[in-house]
């Protein structure tokens, strides 16, 4: 198709309430059942033994990083790729989503190579316990080797997001989740034949599920995805397009690497008390994911729809998609806050066989925490409008502010001096710093960037 003759892209012209609705839902779904083969997962896990879940609680800083890395670069691309769309330029949009592929490639290489030559001094590291650190090295071992089904997955899902087809999102990311659903308790405990492999049973079907949605997603792009090419015959890396994609990039994938570094650190702080604590906050990861998973899911919609109207320079479509989407992303959150306060004690028995201790410590935990949804959903927001505009660099300082020098100083201080009911505080501490942080540079962006806008 002709540049001259493509149509304008439904980012530019369909009313916001519907366009963001329609980019986002898809991606709320599959993020929802993405969620809920995550708290599968550890469910069966569980139900091995405890230091099996707290082995794969222990594991939950890599596979952040894995994520952070994959989605850091996955925003990048996001925002170039609809940045270029958004000012026709078709052909920097090829080279942003060609450029997006090489980068990821090499991201699975280093991550493969962790995983053969570090898996094992990473859970030595956080415990002694002998039966942890071979579940949890099993487990790290094969998620990053194999670590291309993640990689590719997140990448080949943010193009066809960058262009408005967050359906065919919902259909990959609905799959692989629930092929691995189907499969955790086939290899978990060898079902049907098939060994019974344990914790590795656990990772082998997650790869397994991200790797049948890497295949359609590649069939997704070139078939369904007309907008931008992403043939890679005679390709070369482009400097100019890595810089663009890493300026944006980068401060995100900090920003989120920070969470690996804050997870590791609290898990060491818990480990202090006893290794049920850690299980606990790992736990609590995979029940937030069904409260936070959707929001994420909002802004997925939300980036590309900021970024193109900023290429087209529209100021009134981003201030109308910002505000729905805080709207929005308060009101999931005010729910979860009620659903953490009202059952933490039947969703730690029920899905993962609480025993009575794991009770004691993690039912005023989760209820603690969760206090910190309260301001979170503005909070997340915030962090995607400054990365949608090209400032990553935002919420990596609010990032940064937030987890490296409110939760794990103040967790570690309460530890010591008020023992670990109070560890817990530390969180909802930080999110009221990351509140305030954010409010001031969303003002600040706003008269930087949107306010001199034409209209």
């Amino acid at each position: 198709m002709e540049q001259s003759t493509r149509k304008e892209n439904k980012m530019g012209v369909m009313p916001i309430p519907k366009l963001l609705i329609t980019m986002s839902l898809p991606m709320m779904i599959s993020m929802l059942v993405q969620a809920l083969y995550n708290i599968v997962d550890s469910m069966f896990v569980a139900k091995l033994c405890e230091e099996a879940l707290t082995a794969v609680s222990l594991a939950f800083p890599i596979q952040t990083l894995m994520i952070s890395v994959a989605s850091g670069t996955g925003v990048g691309i996001n925002a170039l790729l609809s940045r270029n769309l958004g000012e026709k330029d078709f052909e920097g949009a090829n080279n942003a989503a060609r450029n997006g592929i090489f980068l990821t490639i090499i991201s699975c290489i280093v991550f493969a190579l962790f995983g053969i030559f570090g898996s094992h001094f990473f859970f030595a590291a956080q415990t002694d316990n002998e039966t942890i650190v071979r579940y949890g090295t099993q487990y790290v071992s094969i998620i990053c080797i194999m670590s291309v089904g993640i990689f590719m997955q997140i990448t080949l899902e943010r193009l066809l997001q960058s262009t408005g087809k967050t359906f065919y999102n919902m259909i990959t990311q609905g799959l692989g989740a629930i092929i691995n659903i189907i499969l955790d308790p086939i290899m978990i405990f060898g079902l049907f034949g098939f060994p019974r492999l344990e914790v590795a049973g656990a990772a082998l079907a997650t790869i397994t599920g991200q790797v049948i949605a890497v295949i359609i997603s590649f069939y997704f792009n070139i078939r369904k995805n007309r907008e931008i090419n992403i043939n890679m015959r005679h390709f070369r890396p482009h400097k100019a397009t890595i810089s663009d994609i890493y300026k944006v990039g980068v401060p995100s994938i900090i920003m989120q690497s920070i969470g690996s570094v804050t997870t590791f650190g609290m898990n060491k702080i818990l480990l202090m008390f006893t290794p049920t604590a850690a299980t606990v906050y790992g736990v609590y990861f995979k029940l937030q994911s069904f409260i936070f998973m959707p929001v994420f899911g909002l802004n997925n919609g939300m980036i590309p729809i900021i970024a193109y109207n900023y290429g087209a320079q529209n100021k009134k479509r981003i201030i109308q998609t910002v505000k729905l989407s805080i709207a929005i992303a308060v009101g999931i959150m005010l729910f979860g806050l009620a659903l953490f306060q009202t059952c933490p004690e039947w969703m730690l028995r029920t899905l993962f066989d609480a025993s009575e201790y794991m009770l004691e410590i993690g039912v005023p935990a989760l209820r603690i925490i969760s206090l910190s949804f309260l301001f979170a959903g503005f909070c997340i927001i915030c962090g995607s409008v400054f990365q949608a505009l090209g400032n990553g660099v935002y919420s990596l300082i609010v990032s940064a502010a937030r987890q490296l020098f409110v939760i794990l100083p103040v967790a570690y201080t309460f530890a010591v001096f008020f023992g670990l009911h109070m560890v817990w505080w530390s969180i909802a501490i930080a999110e009221i710093v990351s509140l305030t942080m954010s409010t001031i540079l969303l003002i600040k962006i706003y008269k930087q960037k949107v306010k001199p806008l034409p209209n």
